[in-house]
């Protein structure tokens, strides 16, 4: 089968990704074998691109988000059949799913949503997962629409993937939504998917907050820039507030400047339940599925900003270089390995 990999860093090194074919593995177990639609590319994928040595022994295949059609099952599984349409992000401990076909286990594995096409429905998976756990497990945020009346979340990074599912999911939670962007489109793309307020992260929070008439926030989601951000957050959380961060620090963090304030600090890592092989796993199947009726009922937006067919070596060098500029909104998403 074909696969879209590399053997050297190809925006590094001097590689490039390169079409290898490679072996069809049979599923067992919990695994299914899914005939991938359509993948979309992340920020994970350019940071796990350039992981290890310099030079591969055997091609590096990326890829965290995918959508596509069951055409085998393992023994084991009891949540899917041949057929069905799926979606999912898949595990950091196996290959990635930019090839034909991808074992992945039933239970990180979700119902494609019904309204969406596979390419669609592939700029979903990762980011809905991480902005899932981090508003309602990480920071305890309830999906109730009365339970957060008069409270307020700023998310930092707002209008990228995850941000855009984030204050999706913040605003039915009944938060007043404060999301940070710095450019014309990435404000409009930040309100248009649910912020009722947007502040710009190139200038300091505390007197932006303060004239669209706050003096803190109750939580926040940080997507972006944990150490160039770490002191203001501090000074806008509310005393015995919530702070999630996706990103790692550039720098140390000072944790001290949250304990006057009894703040509460969490990360957020969407494989550490398939990579830990928790005893909750199945729970991210479950997340898929909630996403997916949400779509489907028409209360969250799917977020394709770019589409690029076919699943090629050169889309995929593409789409890295884009994601790398910096200035990207929503997601880049590929689709059919042939034409």
């Amino acid at each position: 089968m074909k696969a879209i990999g590399f053997l050297r860093d190809p925006l590094i090194n001097g590689g490039s990704f390169e079409e290898f074919e490679i072996e069809k593995t049979l599923p067992t177990g919990r695994d299914l074998l899914v005939e991938v639609k359509a993948v979309s590319v992340n920020p994970l994928d350019v940071k796990m691109r350039s992981r290890g040595d310099l030079v591969k022994k055997i091609p590096m295949v990326l890829g965290w988000d995918a959508a596509g059609v069951v055409v085998e099952v393992g023994p084991d599984c009891s949540l899917f059949k041949p057929g069905d349409a799926v979606y999912y992000a898949g595990s950091i401990m196996q290959s990635g799913c930019c090839s034909e076909f991808h074992l992945v286990d039933e239970r990180i594995v979700g119902r494609k949503p019904k309204t969406l096409d596979f390419a669609q429905a592939a700029s979903l998976p990762l980011t809905g997962l991480t902005a899932w756990e981090g508003l309602f497990e990480r920071l305890s945020i309830s999906l109730q629409n009365d339970a957060h009346q008069e409270q307020s979340i700023l998310i930092i990074g707002s209008a990228g993937g995850v941000g855009s599912i984030a204050t999706q999911l913040a605003k039915l939670a009944g938060l007043y939504v404060i999301g940070t962007a710095s450019r014309e489109e990435s404000i409009k793309w930040t309100t248009a998917h649910g912020a009722s307020f947007a502040i710009d992260h190139n200038h300091l929070f505390a007197p932006q907050l303060k004239e669209i008439g706050f003096s803190s926030v109750d939580y926040i989601f940080c997507l972006n820039g944990l150490g160039k951000y770490w002191g203001q957050m501090a000074r806008v959380i509310v005393p015995q507030g919530k702070i999630c961060s996706v990103v790692d620090p550039d720098c140390p963090v000072d944790l001290s400047l949250l304990k006057n304030k009894s703040a509460t600090f969490a990360w957020q890592a969407v494989f550490t339940r398939s990579s830990y092989q928790t005893a909750d796993m199945i729970e991210q199947h479950k997340i898929l599925n909630a996403l997916s009726e949400l779509v489907d009922h028409g209360k969250i937006k799917q977020t394709v900003a770019e589409c690029l067919t076919p699943i090629n070596a050169a889309n995929m060098e593409l789409a890295h270089k884009k994601l790398e500029s910096g200035r990207m909104i929503g997601k880049i998403v590929l689709k059919q390995f042939r034409n």
